[in-house]
């Protein structure tokens, strides 16, 4: 399963007062297991920078003003987006801003389900408790000292580590519970298969060591257990 951990900056909080994304980032995971691969884009939203904005992500008009808008940036990005699951901390906000600027561009809008919203797996999970993306570091013991501002592709790093952690740790199929894994809506969560090692592991017993165990094992004595094992 393919999935996408992703954050936009933006400056504001609403596209219908006018304001746009100018940022995007992305990590790639593949069945749980970080690819390596990520996005990372800034956007010039041909407009002002207001303050509030400026002072929690520091992009300003000026280092924006020669990047590209986002109708040049659009076709890479759904290439690079395709049908994979996309992992967002508040979604309804991040895809509020993608299909807004979709929309602008004449451009397919992405599907509400096609999100998956950590924000509100991780209330559910630990319902009462404080579930931003900082407090669940926190939690996790994830470092994230090098958020001193909001990035994209800084925090979908960050969320990508809060995700796994999410779903029961880096190896989440190895649970001892019965009870499914669920997401926000209440549907059971598909598992992802493990990724099958290339080829085996070398043997580690040397030579001298196999000897050893033979004569060992021939001192025990005919009713030894070891030799049964030694017959299969």
């Amino acid at each position: 399963m393919r999935e996408l951990v992703l954050d936009t900056e933006t400056t504001g909080f609403e596209p219908a007062e006018g304001h746009r994304i100018v940022e995007i980032g992305a990590v790639e995971l593949v069945n749980l297991m970080p690819t390596g691969r990520t996005y990372h884009q800034y956007i010039n939203p041909e407009r002002d920078m207001p303050q509030g904005a400026f002072e929690v992500h520091g992009l300003s008009e000026d280092f924006l003003r020669d990047k590209p808008v986002f109708t040049e940036i659009v076709d890479s990005f759904l290439a690079f987006v395709g049908d994979a699951r996309l992992v967002i901390h508040n979604a309804a906000f991040d895809m509020k801003f993608l299909n807004a600027e979709l929309e602008w561009a004449t451009r397919p809008l992405l599907p509400p389900e096609q999100a998956f919203d950590t924000l509100a797996f991780a209330r559910q999970k630990f319902p009462g408790s404080p579930a931003s993306l900082d407090a669940l570091c926190r939690r996790f013991g994830i470092d994230n000292s090098a958020r001193t501002k909001h990035g994209a592709l800084l925090d979908s790093e960050i969320l990508a580590e809060v995700y796994l952690e999410l779903l029961g740790g880096q190896q989440p199929d190895l649970v001892l519970s019965s009870e499914p894994a669920r997401d926000a809506n209440g549907a059971v969560a598909p598992r992802a298969p493990l990724p099958k090692r290339p080829a085996p592991l070398p043997p580690r017993l040397t030579e001298a060591e196999r000897k050893a165990h033979q004569g060992l094992v021939a001192a025990l004595g005919e009713d030894a257990i070891w030799r049964r094992y030694a017959q299969t």
